[in-house]
């Protein structure tokens, strides 16, 4: 699954890591954030290191559907339940900031992008309350909405909020262009290279795969931090939602805005012209990471829908993308606790980061150059609502459950992905039983060789079998059965089939099951 974004024939050149130099500041990861970040403070004159794990774009940047809109489904109403006005008007205050400075950095380096309205819409009559609460939200947010009957779209629905003149992007152009600015101003941008740790402080130093580095500060713009201090991951919900980009019939038009649904499971829409063919993207049909029963079919569902109301539309992309909604809604940036005032993070976007990426990317640079920003302020302390707690509480006792439900299962010879009967399973002294050598291509199971929990999957003609044990806290991986990958359910960190890390808080592979 390789997202339309990533698809490219571009290739990026990374610079060399050079372990035991100096820096002000490492930015680990390459996404917006991170090169936004990176951008900011190397303009200030900082020497700046970017890590990047894997290649820039390669997590949540390079697979979003890349709608730079302040008009979000129905956050503003979710954050309206649980906040006063003052920090609902400064998310959308940090919002209204990273989406201004991201199109007028578009524009002064030349970089294309689209205007669309923006539509919240309504498919079913269920769905009218939540609209009228997400219309009257905006409304006392500051926004300039209005409720439209028809929102262009090849099928009935019951009413839309409309936002008019925001924007849509792909969002590798735009860190083509940033990585060549933070080049041109002497950053360093080194790609496979892993943070694994920050000890010290005045300078800190950076412990990676690769060597140390010592820095003044540290940004962990790694989608969720990849540090344990502040117990970030126990205040995140990961998800995982699916996305298409398709081919229309000669006689069908894309509709002419972005647009999202109220109702579950979410359907999200936008257009895509290149090589002189205008797509459609359609994404949504999300859930928990790890805990589907088949993402694959999570995925089918999403393409059954978009050809149901798109008839002859043919698949040329299909990918999918993870987030990381805060417990309580709004985004988390600034200074890491136990960080000594010298790391700093931004995690919690609830898939809007194209906007909430910039805003904390200005928020995490003023802090560290000494700025100030009112906005950043009201969000830093708008507390934990009732709701954010019971949310908070809620997500861990699942986590603690999966945890202790999935060992058990293991413990007691049975696959916790499909419920394998314990006669049917292997059990301890028995060796590998034949329905777990003779996978069939793309398949993965979990099953116990003794009293280890060993995942094991073919790919490609290629079987390994690896530790099922997450080497971030412990959680049984589950096979994702769309992306091939192993997946914890418990914060979201997965690995390819060969146990290579790819993202979530992990900062370590899967080892291989005959190393254990």
């Amino acid at each position: 699954m390789t997202s339309l974004w990533l698809d490219r024939t571009e290739s990026f050149t990374p610079d060399a890591f050079q372990a035991g130099t100096r820096y002000d500041t490492v930015v680990a990861g390459a996404g917006l954030t991170g090169l936004v970040t990176a951008l900011l403070l190397a303009r200030s004159g900082q020497k700046v290191l970017v890590l990047e794990a894997r290649f820039p774009g390669a997590v949540t940047t390079g697979n979003t559907t890349a709608k730079v809109t302040l008009l979000q489904g129905t956050v503003l109403s979710a954050l309206s339940k649980q906040y006063p006005q003052k920090q609902v008007r400064a998310y959308v205050e940090a919002n209204r900031e990273g989406q201004a400075w991201l199109l007028r950095y578009l524009d002064e380096h030349n970089t294309p992008y689209q205007r669309r309205d923006a539509y919240t819409y309504a498919a079913t009559a269920q769905g009218a309350e939540p609209l009228r609460e997400e219309l009257a939200a905006a409304t006392m947010a500051g926004l300039d909405v209005d409720f439209v009957r028809a929102a262009g779209l090849p099928f009935a629905v019951h009413g839309a909020v409309r936002l008019a003149d925001q924007a849509q992007i792909n969002p590798m152009d735009v860190l083509d262009t940033l990585l060549s600015d933070v080049r041109g101003r002497g950053g360093s941008i080194v790609c496979g290279v892993r943070l694994r740790n920050v000890t010290g402080s005045g300078p800190a130093t950076v412990h990676t795969d690769g060597g140390t580095v010592t820095a003044n500060a540290v940004v962990l713009a790694t989608g969720t931090p990849v540090l344990n201090r502040g117990l970030y991951f126990a205040k995140l919900k990961p998800n995982r939602s699916y996305a298409a980009a398709l081919e229309l019939p000669a006689d069908q038009v894309p509709p002419p805005g972005m647009y999202i649904s109220v109702e579950q499971p979410t359907h999200s829409l936008r257009d895509y012209e290149a090589d002189g063919r205008r797509l459609l993207l359609v994404g949504g049909h999300g859930h928990p990471v790890g805990r589907a029963k088949s993402e694959k079919a999570q995925l089918s569902g999403l393409l059954a829908w978009a050809g149901e109301h798109f008839p002859g539309a043919v698949p040329t992309h299909t990918w999918s993308a993870q987030d990381y909604q805060a417990t309580n809604l709004l985004p988390l940036f600034g200074k890491l606790p136990r960080g000594r005032g010298h790391v700093f993070f931004g995690t919690g976007y609830n898939k809007w980061g194209m906007t909430n990426a910039v805003a904390a990317a200005l928020g995490i640079s003023a802090d560290i150059l000494g700025g100030q920003l009112p906005w950043a302020d009201t969000i830093h302390h708008r507390g934990t609502s009732p709701a954010g707690a019971v949310s908070a509480v809620a997500l861990n006792a699942g986590v603690a459950a999966k945890l202790a439900t999935d060992w058990g299962r293991v413990a007691a010879g049975k696959n916790p992905d499909t419920a394998v009967q314990p006669e049917t399973a292997v059990q301890p002294g028995d060796g590998m039983r034949a329905d777990v050598e003779q996978l069939a291509d793309g398949e993965g199971k979990v099953y116990r060789d003794g009293a280890r929990p060993v995942a094991v999957s073919t790919v490609n003609g290629t079987t390994c079998r690896l530790s099922a044990v997450c080497t971030h806290l412990g959680g049984i991986v589950h096979w994702n059965d769309s992306e091939l990958t192993w997946d914890c359910p418990l914060h979201g960190s997965r690995f390819n089939s060969d146990g290579r890390q790819l993202e979530g808080p992990a900062t370590r592979d899967l080892p291989r099951a005959d190393r254990l």
